[in-house]
């Protein structure tokens, strides 16, 4: 081979790959462009009205709840506080015990509020529409494109 078609070869090798690069540069702004519009029709979409209310209502609900939990704590740590002083014959081992009781109990509850936020969570019925991945079909097209 001379030294002129080597370099012509080389040259060309240097403006395929540069050719390429901005071919996989175009197609991932392509594909940027593609989510950002998906993002924005999703937005578009969305029934803001409705969305902010049943969230309102969801979070009254666990407010509500939550409201009265505390209520029924203060009320368990009254008694605790008031049954100590008045009957000093009960050992500490006995009020311990009594306060073991009474945290197994707040927590039950505070399960079974989790619980049950966790069911009204999926009650929501949430779906993902922003960002799914499309389907094998229309994927190995695109890398046949891409070839």
């Amino acid at each position: 081979m001379s030294i002129n078609s080597e370099q012509e070869r080389e040259q060309l090798k240097e403006e395929y790959k540069e050719h390429y690069r901005k071919i996989r540069d175009t197609k991932e702004k392509l594909r940027r462009s593609k989510y950002v519009q998906n993002v924005n029709e999703a937005i578009q979409k969305m029934n803001t009205d409705d969305l902010l209310e049943t969230v309102d209502e969801f979070l009254g609900k666990v407010r509500s709840k939550m409201a009265h939990i505390e209520a029924r704590i203060d009320v368990a740590m009254e008694d605790i506080l008031e049954s100590s002083p008045a009957e000093p014959e009960l050992d500490e081992s006995l009020r311990k015990e009594n306060a073991r009781d009474t945290l197994k109990q707040i927590k039950l509850e505070m399960g079974l509020l989790h619980r049950e936020i966790e069911q009204q969570a999926e009650e929501l019925q949430a779906e993902k529409t922003v960002g799914r991945k499309e389907s094998p079909a229309s994927d190995t097209s695109n890398q046949d494109n891409a070839g």
